[in-house]
């Protein structure tokens, strides 16, 4: 029987560790993925040098197919079509795909969605579940719709939460595996590897070119309750607001590490508050105000809620980010100012 042949869409690095973990697992549970869709490089760092997506540099290093297109109009459609793919799998590819482009794949599609689905639908789950304070983050894989994540649930999961995990915790962890990507690909390797066995013994001969896909994508579970919608996060959005409770300060902190990082101004110079806690003590101080400095703890800041944040990890704008003791080494007239 032919192997069950796979598009895989995505960009970020979180993207290209599901990847490798479907390259890994492919052969043994009979899928092929023949190809990887992601977008165009883009212009980072100091010199602005295009850099290829992580999905990109890791497609390429398997020696697979890249398409990267800004459109995915005719142009794309022509190129893709030829890899005979019989489903696409998406994971965080940042585009919207229409209906001429699903037309080219007979199973159609699924998307990796990292919420309990309706709830969350968009682009920031994660940082909306750790904003919101959830117990636990879901993760969906659901079939594409034209409609964003309205599509039937396939398989779901989901993952417990501390309310110690950033964004970054839960989606790149170390470069290697994370929380969501481990859960994820469990997810689809699943799917594809079940769709391969209930295929076989039921495929036609090789030979014969005119027989139909032998693979089938299961019908789903439509999606119930109540749904939620989850916005673009713009720089500005970072910028914290002292007047709010330490522990939503907090979680600010965590669901917007590592983009666009949370940012406060003092002296009206821009700092960035990288890493922090809630602080066991209480201050009538007013929020926003650098309390005295206790080296065993770390940088205390006043909120509106009479409770203090303790902040372990500081960056001063276009300088590096330094721990608490070696920020504190060189902050002149810090202590007892009023950040912004």
């Amino acid at each position: 029987m032919r192997r069950l042949r796979v598009l895989y869409a995505g960009s970020p690095l979180a993207s290209a560790m599901v990847l490798k973990k479907l390259l890994a697992a492919s052969e043994a549970h009979g899928y092929e993925i023949c190809g990887v869709l992601t977008n165009p490089p883009s212009s980072r760092g100091r010199h602005k040098e295009l850099i290829p997506t992580e999905v990109a540099q890791a497609a390429e290093a398997a020696g697979l197919p890249v398409y990267a297109f800004d459109r995915l109009r005719t142009e794309a459609r022509e190129a893709l079509a030829p890899l005979g793919a019989d489903l696409l799998v998406s994971f965080d590819y940042g585009r919207i795909f229409g209906p001429k482009f699903l037309a080219l794949f007979p199973l159609g599609g699924v998307n990796l969605h990292p919420s309990a689905l309706p709830r969350y639908r968009g682009c920031t789950p994660v940082p909306a579940a750790i904003l919101t304070g959830d117990g636990e983050l879901g993760v969906c894989l659901q079939k594409l719709a034209l409609e964003t994540d309205t599509g039937d649930i396939l398989a779901r999961a989901s993952l417990p939460l501390t309310g110690q995990e950033t964004t970054r915790s839960l989606m790149d962890g170390d470069g290697l595996s994370s929380p969501v990507t481990d859960c994820g690909w469990a997810l689809i390797d699943g799917l594809l590897g079940s769709m391969v066995q209930a295929a076989a013994g039921s495929a036609p001969d090789e030979a014969d070119t005119a027989a139909p896909c032998p693979f089938a994508l299961p019908a789903g579970s439509p999606q119930a309750g109540e749904a939620s919608y989850t916005p673009f996060i713009a720089k500005e959005d970072g910028r914290i607001d002292w007047k709010q409770p330490a522990a939503a300060i907090h979680r600010k902190i965590r669901a917007y590490t590592p983009w666009p990082l949370c940012y406060t101004s003092a002296n009206g110079t821009n700092l960035l508050i990288l890493q922090a806690q809630v602080g066991s003590g209480r201050t009538d101080a007013a929020p926003g105000t650098v309390l005295p400095y206790r080296k065993a703890v770390g940088v205390e800041i006043a909120c509106g809620d009479g409770n203090i944040i303790v902040a372990s990890e500081l960056q001063w704008q276009s300088k590096k980010a330094m721990d608490y003791k070696s920020f504190m080494n060189g902050a002149r007239n810090f202590i007892g100012s009023t950040l912004e």
